[in-house]
């Protein structure tokens, strides 16, 4: 993946939100509001950071478990580069991290593994929160069901790599080599992905989880507050969890829209505005998958000016 198509794709995916926000303003005057966010976002961006680490400290796990180290300032980059293309279908395009971990000698079937595990755990982790309090059990079973399946798939994928083989098999015999290249680093990183179904690997790494995705929740209650809603904060805890999981099966790009909405209905349900919940929906979206957006492409751009320099001093 190039800058310049993502770049191109975060431009698109920017002006269809503003696209959205200005449609909600016309008829509840959301921007006249955005002040109340002031105070707010700085701690908020400072929580989603910290959530951030968590979720590299489990990544270099991973890594280290499978005998490969990184050194932590450039570790710390590649992960965060890949939040650049966090707002793709499936945020299938955080895989560039394999670019840049390949710099460093780990081998493309690691790093994707890491990214299917990481993806599981995640929606493991989030269900857990956002089923705290159950205040509306249909979007709870829409989210179980998620879940389930996109988890079972997986694991039914990882214990039959013979049916991925043929896939690729299959592809070979059309001369589609790059759907057959793609099948197999698929099938070669749920294969590795089974090294860690430790009890030890799974508790620290769901552990890891839990504590990023509880900072974020955490952040949210502390939005509402911040706003002057007075919601049960068990109940205010796990609303941002479950408009998450809403997000992810909608399996719009970053689930920009659906879980915005979420948020908006789940805050309905306590009597809040209309205009205050876009407040709040915007909020937390701006802290985390807005601002997971830029640090990426901070830190990509970063990593690839250093490859232009290193490559530069050995001609």
């Amino acid at each position: 993946m190039k800058i310049g198509k993502a770049a191109i794709a975060f431009i698109f995916l920017t002006c269809f939100y503003l696209g959205l926000l200005l449609w909600v303003d016309a008829k509840n005057q959301v921007l006249a509001q955005l002040h109340l966010l002031a105070n707010a976002i700085p701690l908020l961006l400072g929580i989603s950071l910290l959530s951030y680490f968590f979720r590299y400290l489990r990544w270099r796990w991973l890594l280290s478990r499978s005998g490969f180290s990184v050194g932590w300032m450039y570790g710390f980059m590649a992960y965060l580069a890949g939040f650049a293309f966090t707002a793709t279908p499936g945020k299938v395009g955080e895989l560039i991290r394999i670019r840049y971990f390949a710099r460093v000698g780990v081998p493309s079937n690691i790093s994707f593994a890491a990214f299917i595990y990481e993806r599981a755990l995640d929606l493991i982790a989030v269900l857990f929160l956002a089923s705290l309090v159950i205040s509306r059990p249909d979007l709870l079973v829409l989210a179980l069901s998620f879940v389930t399946i996109f988890i079972g798939l997986l694991v039914a994928i990882a214990l039959n790599p013979n049916f991925l083989t043929w896939i690729s098999e299959f592809f070979n015999g059309h001369s589609w080599l790059w759907l057959e290249k793609l099948v197999l680093v698929i099938r070669d990183g749920l294969l590795s992905c089974r090294s860690w179904l430790t009890p030890l690997d799974l508790i620290i790494s769901i552990s890891l989880g839990l504590a990023a995705w509880t900072l974020t929740s955490c952040g949210f209650l502390w939005l509402l507050s911040n706003l002057g809603l007075s919601i049960p904060p068990l109940e205010a805890f796990s609303i941002y969890p479950m408009a998450m999981l809403v997000g992810a099966a909608s399996m719009l790009p970053g689930g920009v829209g659906s879980t915005e909405l979420s948020i908006v209905l789940l805050l309905g349900i306590y009597g809040t505005t209309t205009s205050i919940a876009t407040i709040a929906a915007v909020g937390i979206r701006f802290a985390t998958i807005w601002f997971a957006v830029l640090t990426g492409f901070i830190c990509l751009g970063v990593l690839e000016i250093s490859q232009v320099n290193e490559s530069d001093n050995k001609i």
